[in-house]
């Protein structure tokens, strides 16, 4: 009977000391043990320390994401398709602009070609300097957080007010690096402009690109803001809706509004031809970015439909001329 007692009392002296020992290893290791209870908020999280105990509850360092028990744990992931599709959209929206500036602000139109072409440039090595510059930095990659939700563009509204008293600051770029990209990317194609488009102006263009600089110093700061503001995913929408818009106010440009004529005047004048494949290609990159391709069989055929809002433009025209519409008296 003793020699039963001391040996129930060594298994439970060993018990406690295994236990002694795996909590001994949870604390080194910084596991989720150690946190006593999750963050409040949605963003705050706690960040393991040198002596491999956890901070107090706050922003996550850059590049790092709260997980399921608000530890911040370092994003290690690549941008998805759809992330991709976003940065290609903010990167284009930003040359068409240029591009659109350029043909809007000076008359005459067969010598713009080495600004438009210039604006290409500026614009393609923006994007690649911007890709060499985020981390991993001098590499064609990009180390980016996962976007789960839409209010992880905006953590600034999430910040807790424990017992509505002292507010925790979490503020942070949860969807690292989307919403600060961007801006990297404007910057960069501004300082280009600045550096190459005014001698082009100057020295083939007799100063006629002078405005379009201008208003490129106006709508880059614009599109800043806008990014900072309405930063999410709402794009491949904005994108069909406002090629088809503009595609229509384009051919409403025509002094013609007849079939025959519009439809020559679209399509063998080598400028229009080339603005209508531009909302081409837009209303396309809509459509792949909304879709993201999943199901190839169902989705690759609705390119097919990219042409379809300016053919039936031009085939219904004559019904849809305000001149064509009578008076009721």
């Amino acid at each position: 009977m003793f020699l039963n007692k001391q040996f129930n009392y060594k298994i439970y002296v060993w018990l406690f000391v295994i236990l002694a020992i795996e909590n001994t290893v949870t604390v080194s290791t910084g596991s989720v043990k150690d946190v006593s209870e999750k963050c409040p908020g949605l963003y705050c999280g706690r960040t393991i320390l040198d002596n491999g105990q956890f901070s107090d509850c706050g922003a996550c360092p850059r590049g790092y994401q709260p997980d399921d028990f608000s530890v911040c744990r370092k994003c290690d992931t690549n941008p998805t398709f759809y992330d991709w599709m976003f940065l290609g959209f903010m990167a284009i929206l930003s040359l068409v602009l240029h591009w659109f500036f350029i043909d809007f602000t000076n008359k005459i139109k067969g010598s713009l070609i080495v600004l438009h072409i210039s604006a290409l440039i500026e614009s393609v090595l923006a994007a690649v300097f911007t890709v060499l510059l985020v981390d991993p930095m001098a590499e064609f990659n990009i180390r980016s957080c996962p976007v789960k939700q839409l209010s992880d563009w905006y953590s600034m509204l999430y910040n807790p007010s424990p017992n509505y008293t002292d507010t925790i600051h979490c503020t942070q770029e949860i969807v690292y690096p989307l919403y600060t990209i961007s801006m990297v990317y404007y910057a960069f194609s501004l300082v280009l402009m600045m550096l190459i488009r005014p001698f082009l102006s100057y020295k083939f263009l007799d100063k006629k690109g002078t405005n379009s600089i201008y208003a490129a110093l106006y709508f880059h700061p614009i599109l800043i803001v806008l990014q900072a503001v309405f930063g999410d995913y709402a794009f491949p929408y904005i994108v069909i809706v406002l090629s088809i818009v503009t595609n229509a106010t384009h051919l409403a440009s025509s002094p013609d509004q007849n079939v025959r004529k519009l439809f020559k005047w679209t399509f063998c004048d080598a400028r229009n031809l080339t603005i209508i494949i531009g909302h081409w290609f837009l209303h396309a990159f809509g459509i792949i970015a909304m879709t993201q391709l999943e199901n190839p069989y169902l989705h690759i055929p609705l390119l097919a439909l990219v042409p379809f809002p300016t053919i039936f433009y031009i085939l219904t025209v004559q019904f849809t001329h305000p001149d064509h519409i009578e008076t009721v008296s």
